[in-house]
């Protein structure tokens, strides 16, 4: 029987690779999207990278996900200047 925690490799996979294809948009409300997205997928590869003692997963996931509370902040400010 497979771990249920196992499973969350793949919707947090989903997750990463929407959110690239959202950031690429030139549309703000498609960017804020994809940060979301890119968030969300950084709590469920925290989440199973702890389940597996995968410690560089989990401090990666940490600093991109403070990349991309950096990139929803300055899309934030773009769509304010326009």
């Amino acid at each position: 029987m497979v771990d249920w925690i196992d499973l969350l490799q793949w919707p947090a996979m989903l997750l990463t690779v929407i959110a690239a294809w959202c950031i690429g948009s030139r549309r703000p409300h498609r960017r804020r999207m994809g940060f979301c997205c890119f968030i969300s997928s950084n709590l469920l590869w925290v989440i199973w990278g702890w389940s597996i003692e995968a410690w560089a997963l989990i401090a990666l996931q940490f600093c991109l996900g403070a990349m991309n509370l950096r990139g929803w902040k300055k899309n934030l400010q773009a769509e304010m200047t326009h």
